[in-house]
């Protein structure tokens, strides 16, 4: 049997392999664009939120995004989980992009998942297995709790080794399954490898890229039951089965790296993807039309102050603010990091979020698994 932490050799006319070298052309294009940083973190920040929802829905969770999002505030067991991905999501992006993958990181990640759950908590928060487990559903037997922190530490260093671009997608895709083989905790696997694979992302292929490394959760959510039979047939840790692993893994990857570059332009974000959210909530009478053009300057200049609205909201300066504030109050506007007097639209949260989400589905940007929702 190859070395667990093997690269496969491929055939260099493969799929695979062109897979791979369209990955490579447009991670080129990453970071290119001219949609405004703001917008593009508060675009990131929804998506996020969105594939918390997502890798909560793989695991059993049946609330709806609407919902998710609707009631960020409530204690119930299924919202709290949702909640605790996207803390840790926003953990991760904190940190360096070169931090190292560590046990204690791994074991951070799982604590801040689990954490005050009931169905999908775990008797120890933050600690690897000190029992054997099975996985339901599943003919693959996890190694012996024994043995898991040895089997951690040989993922983790074949994690943080310094691989060549052309490996590294290769290097993620195998360190996902390996990470789901070991199954290292009691519960919370899943999420927690999905966790891992974006901080190798932001460590490995988006290293300097900041927010625009993306979350791999989208392919995994596109069919539950294909994510688990591909996962399912590397478990024998074959070539055969990793490449076959790796086949789907690159593939979601690359469609999503699109999906990424398309909302770094700027005029793509307008015109398809705010603009139409923004027109849907003037036609269902929950913005005025005058709210509504005040909302479009927004979104073209990205940051706004109060005189930037002279000529659609009219009056003394007095009334802007009046009417700046109100459009604060009811979550369509929030303060810019520029200072108290400037604003940008809040695309992360309220009412816009909601039409945003489903302007991302009709463009195809949303796994299959919310197409109910």
């Amino acid at each position: 049997m190859p070395g667990k932490y093997t690269i496969p050799r491929l055939d260099f006319g493969s799929d695979l392999v062109a897979t791979l070298f369209e990955i490579e052309r447009l991670r080129a294009d990453i970071g290119t664009g001219d949609t405004p940083y703001d917008t593009y973190v508060e675009l990131h920040r929804l998506f996020d939120f969105v594939m918390s929802v997502v890798s909560a829905r793989i695991e059993g969770n049946h609330t709806t995004v609407y919902e998710a999002i609707e009631r960020t505030d409530s204690q119930s067991d299924p919202q709290r989980e949702i909640t605790n991905i996207a803390a840790a999501v926003r953990f991760i992006d904190e940190l360096d992009a070169h931090t190292p993958l560590t046990h204690a990181l791994v074991r951070e990640l799982h604590q801040r998942v689990v954490a005050d759950l009931v169905r999908e908590g775990d008797p120890t928060p933050g600690a690897y297995r000190d029992v054997e487990v099975g996985i339901v559903e599943s003919d693959h037997r996890p190694p012996s709790w024994v043995t898991v922190h040895a089997e951690m530490s040989a993922l983790l260093d074949f994690a943080n080794e310094d691989r060549p671009l052309h490996e590294q997608m290769l290097q993620i895709a195998i360190a996902h399954h390996r990470f789901v083989w070991i199954h290292p905790f009691r519960n919370g696997n899943g999420r927690v490898s999905r966790l891992f694979t974006y901080a190798m992302l932001r460590k490995t292929v988006f290293a300097t890229r900041g927010y625009s490394a993306l979350n791999p959760t989208a392919v995994f959510g596109n069919d539950r039951d294909s994510y688990i039979s591909a996962l399912e047939a590397a478990d024998d840790l074959s070539d055969v089965g990793t490449i076959a692993w790796a086949e789907y893994f690159v593939t979601g990857i690359r469609d999503d790296i699109a999906r990424l570059v398309d909302l770094q332009q700027h005029a793509f974000v307008i015109d398809q993807v705010v603009a139409p959210a923004l027109d849907g909530l003037r036609r269902d009478g929950l913005v005025s039309s005058q709210e509504h053009d005040a909302l479009r300057i927004a979104l073209e200049r990205g940051v706004i102050k109060s005189g930037d609205l002279e000529d659609v909201v009219p009056g003394s300066p007095s009334y802007r603010s009046r009417f700046i504030r109100g459009l604060r109050e009811r979550h369509f506007l929030q303060q810019a990091e520029e200072g108290p007097r400037f604003y940008r639209l809040s695309l992360a949260r309220g009412p816009i979020a909601l039409r945003l989400i489903r302007r991302l589905d009709v463009l195809g940007y949303l796994p299959r698994m919310l197409a109910d929702d």
